[in-house]
């Protein structure tokens, strides 16, 4: 993977129509584990299209950021997830992605460290 965390997608079938499933693979404490991951809402999934171009693979991105609570002061640092590629001229594509249950959050922390 040189580095790079990759999420793949695989066609999956519902009610006569073909979706797609994406998802991390990795291994952890010598269990194969998959990590779906999902857009931030059910318009996200054009925009995965766009992002994959046609493509199984594309790379994960961390974003990190910082929330201050106005009455605390305590700032609560973290990252949030997105989908990356890059045409050849250098045209970046990304889509934001969460991980689509509170077990494959768990996972995709596991993986990350």
């Amino acid at each position: 993977m040189n580095g790079k965390i990759i999420v793949e997608r695989e066609p999956h079938e519902k009610d006569g129509k073909t979706y797609q499933n994406y998802f991390i693979r990795g291994n952890i404490r010598g269990v194969d584990v998959r990590v779906m991951v999902v857009p931030p809402d059910f318009g996200g999934y054009t925009v995965l299209d766009i992002v994959y171009a046609g493509a199984k693979e594309a790379e994960l991105i961390l974003v990190p950021y910082e929330i201050e609570d106005e009455k605390t002061g305590r700032v609560s640092k973290g990252y949030s997830y997105a989908v990356h590629s890059e045409d050849e001229d250098g045209t970046v594509y990304e889509c934001k992605v969460k991980p689509f249950r509170k077990s494959d959050k768990d996972m995709l922390q596991m993986l990350l460290r």
